[in-house]
């Protein structure tokens, strides 16, 4: 084992293999992202695999590209059909300012003021001062902690602040690239589905206003049918070779590498007691004879009982309070928090639970996460680069926030189609499958101890597996079944085994509740499976 230290460029950690090269992975130093106020980004480090090569004696070598931490933030003003001045920001890269997304715009002097304004009564208020020099303003923005200065934006400056460039014309159906990563491209007529619907549904993303109140900024479609990549979209400026964070989606790969960690032979299942495979690394604090029975399997349906729950802001376990308390061990401090039920009484959604299944993977692997999940999944899937989230003590981080190319996701669900196989390469077992997609937990009122009025303030009716949603497609008068990752945004894996189908979406309608649901109906239920001839 090697550990090379490059102060404020970061660190790398590896082995040295029998062909005489350092293979490990790159931790990158926390980015611009640091500070802002979202958990996922925030005083996180990244690890990305890299491999050093020797260049002399006792010299190596190898290039890597760190993680990109850029904002961009736009203004668009404009009036409405009654003549009323209107405002709205948008920031491709995370959606900074969530669901607000329409400003009423006032003057007075050099000050000019935006408020936006929502249904429960909450308001959101920026003040922009007028600078000297033709259209510039300077405004604070809190998600990032400091002022900006704003101008007006040239044609190449705004080329991502609509889906396309507003001269690029109407939209023609093209085959995927073929590149060597693994996927096999073809027409999408080759494998029974209607190019010509394909064409008006991207046509249709492509005509999309950013200003409008509910746009769909999506930043990514793949369609991909019987194991071929059919469609291949990207808009806003993204592009097939950007890594794109899948938030949440990632909180499944808890799921995968456990079906990968048992397919090697690990000494685990969703039946092992967390508590005592992660004896070692206590003692912990609140004991309480309850914890001694929560297994693999609570953490992955949210019902270990902790006291844990990232929709309520006064939960000790939320992930805002994990990612801001002190301990940079984060395993330590979801297994310190107190036992508020019973294992297996109540659904809550934690993502320390999942997280918490990457502590349980590494002790009983003894592998570090980043290099589990490269050696099991990401060398195997012929992945591009990606970028893994890391705790402050260096580990890795599974409760959601990975950075990866929506190809490489879209692998994932097809080698879940294909009974665990990529390619001729067993990555999980048929069973498992089978298993960690099957219903686990149904989440209702009931099952969450919510009233009906509680309840539809945080979730919406569904089924759980092992770290994999299941929901019914509608496509037409039918409903389809399908078993999904998802995240924040409008990240989306979906797979739909009837069939035959897998389609990913990354979008930017972050802090935006039901945009799956809109997406899964208007776009694969509304469009992609109708087109399915056979």
């Amino acid at each position: 084992m090697v550990r090379l230290i490059f102060g404020a460029h970061g660190s790398f950690r590896g082995i040295l293999d029998r062909h005489d090269a350092l293979t490990g992975v790159w931790i990158q130093p926390n980015s611009a992202a640091e500070g802002r106020d979202d958990p996922t980004a925030a005083s996180q480090s990244f690890a990305t695999p890299l491999t050093l090569t020797r260049n002399g004696r006792n010299a190596w070598r190898a290039n890597v590209t760190p993680l990109d931490g850029s904002f961009t933030l736009f203004l668009r003003v404009f009036r409405s059909p009654e003549g009323e001045l209107l405002a709205a920001f948008r920031n491709h890269e995370i959606n900074s300012n969530g669901g607000a997304s329409r400003y009423v715009v006032t003057e007075a002097a050099d000050a000019i003021h935006f408020i936006a304004r929502f249904d429960d009564g909450r308001e959101v208020r920026y003040e922009a001062t007028r600078l000297r020099g033709p259209d510039r303003i300077r405004l604070f923005w809190p998600d990032i902690g400091s002022e900006l200065d704003l101008h007006r934006a040239s044609a190449a400056e705004a080329i991502t602040y609509t889906p396309r460039p507003m001269d690029s014309g109407a939209y023609v159906y093209r085959r995927p690239a073929q590149i060597r990563d693994g996927w096999r491209t073809a027409r999408a007529r080759s494998v029974g589905i209607n190019e010509a619907a394909l064409s008006s549904m991207v046509q249709s993303m492509l005509e999309g206003d950013p200003s409008a109140r509910r746009p769909n900024l999506i930043h990514s479609v793949l369609v991909a049918r019987r194991g071929r990549l059919v469609l291949e979209e990207y808009f806003h400026g993204f592009t097939r070779q950007t890594p794109h964070d899948i938030r949440s989606a990632g909180k499944t790969f808890a799921s995968i590498m456990l079906g990968a960690a048992m397919e090697g032979g690990a000494p685990i299942s969703p039946e092992t007691r967390v508590y005592e495979l992660m004896a070692g690394r206590g003692p912990f604090e609140n004991p309480d004879p309850r914890k001694a029975r929560i297994t693999l399997a609570h953490l992955l349906t949210h019902t270990a009982g902790l006291a844990c729950n990232d929709n309520d802001e006064n939960s000790p376990g939320n992930e805002g309070r994990l990612w801001r308390q002190s301990n940079p061990n984060l395993w330590q401090y979801t297994l310190n928090l107190p036992q508020a039920f019973e294992p297996g009484e109540r659904y809550a959604y934690c993502s320390a639970n999942l997280n918490l299944v990457g502590g349980a993977l590494s002790a009983a692997t003894h592998e570090s996460l980043p290099e589990l999940f490269d050696r099991t999944i990401a060398r195997p899937l012929q992945f591009g680069p990606y970028y893994w989230n890391v705790m402050p003590n260096g580990e890795g981080y599974l409760g959601g926030g990975a950075h990866m190319l929506p190809r490489d996701l879209l692998k994932v669900g097809q080698m879940y189609l294909d009974g665990g196989v990529w390619r001729g390469r067993r990555i999980v077992s048929r069973e498992w499958v089978e298993r960690s997609t099957s219903p686990r937990i149904e989440i209702s009122p009931a099952s969450t101890g919510l009233s009906e009025e509680e309840f539809q303030n945080f979730y919406a009716p569904g089924v759980d597996g092992y770290a994999w949603h299941r929901h019914g497609v509608r496509a037409g008068d039918r409903v389809v079944e399908a078993y999904e990752a998802s995240g924040n945004g409008g990240q989306m894996l979906i797979v739909v085994p009837e069939y035959d189908l897998v389609v990913v979406f990354t979008g930017g309608n972050y802090m935006q509740g039901g945009i799956w649901t809109r997406w899964r109906d208007q776009f694969i239920g509304g469009v992609i499976i109708p087109a399915i001839a056979d």
